[in-house]
């Protein structure tokens, strides 16, 4: 029997009531969080439960899921405003039309040049999230201040694992990684097996890496107010609550201010605003020698 879901683009959707109520919700949610998008599904989803828009039930997260991919079919909601967990980005290796193009870019480059906001800290900050879809959030805060941000879910990414001690390694400062995952059995073993991995191979090289949980915390979950769950019964492993919650219960705003207080209170800010204030002139200098040498 072939498969009547939609496919493509839907200019003519003209949603129903009971979704046109939803959407309008989704709307205000990402209205009301446009400096931090894109958001992912599951964040959209608990702000409406918060505000008792949905319920929290399976039913109601894949209602507002269908409702939210035909209102980005039909080009109500920007495809860029909600990031896709399994989305995959792969970058092309650079290349030019030709010279004329080259000294384009490399004018480009030069106009928004940048310095290194960690150069002179006595810490390496790194910023993980256990979720993928919520990295594009993270590397927004991450960019005021220098700091990198990777995807850290699972326990199967060895690779990933020793590639994060080898940038502890070569870098030579204490590296501190903060991260932000959920608080369940899941969450708490990733964040301990990364933490353990990444160390082991960091101090065979003769660095020194530290993990630290931003989100979500105990405490979080309380101040708060976000939505839990009973721990998994097939999960045997240990847990240090009494009920779970997701990363994405946290308001994109709330998250950004936890990550912003966690990069700030481990770096030196008056070091970081020097190498700001320096940037401008630094940049002038760049663009000015290129158009002498171009």
């Amino acid at each position: 029997m072939p498969d009547k879901r939609p496919r493509g683009p839907q200019p003519q959707w003209r949603p129903k009531r009971e979704t046109r109520r939803v959407l309008e919700a989704v709307e205000a949610v990402l209205d009301a969080y446009a400096d931090y998008l894109p958001v992912t599904l599951r964040q959209i989803y608990y702000v409406l439960h918060g505000q008792g828009v949905l319920a929290k039930t399976r039913q109601d997260y894949k209602r507002m899921c269908e409702y939210v991919g035909m209102a980005r079919r039909s080009g109500r909601i920007p495809w860029d405003a909600i990031r896709d967990d399994k989305q995959v980005a792969v970058a092309a290796p650079p290349s030019f039309a030709g010279p004329e193009d080259f000294w384009r870019t490399m004018e480009a480059a030069a106009t928004s040049y940048r310095v290194d906001r960690q150069h002179g800290q006595t810490v390496r900050l790194e910023l993980w999230s256990e979720t993928e879809g919520m990295v594009p959030q993270l590397v927004r805060v991450g960019r005021e201040y220098g700091i990198a941000c990777y995807s850290g879910g699972g326990f199967d990414g060895l690779a990933g694992k020793y590639n994060a001690a080898q940038r502890a390694v070569t870098d030579g400062r204490r590296t501190c990684v903060l991260h932000v995952g959920d608080y369940d059995q899941s969450g708490e073993w990733i964040l301990t097996a990364l933490a353990e991995d990444v160390a082991a191979f960091a101090a065979a090289g003769g660095a020194d890496v530290e993990f630290v949980r931003v989100a979500v915390t105990p405490d979080q979950v309380v101040a708060y107010g976000l939505p839990t769950a009973p721990p998994s019964t097939t999960d045997r492993r240990a847990f240090s609550g009494a009920a779970t919650t997701q990363a994405e219960a946290l308001r994109p705003d709330v998250l950004a201010a936890l990550v912003r207080e966690a990069v700030e209170s481990r770096l030196d800010m008056t070091v970081l605003r020097q190498a700001i204030e320096r940037e401008p002139a630094e940049r002038r200098t760049l663009v000015e020698r290129l158009r002498r040498g171009g």
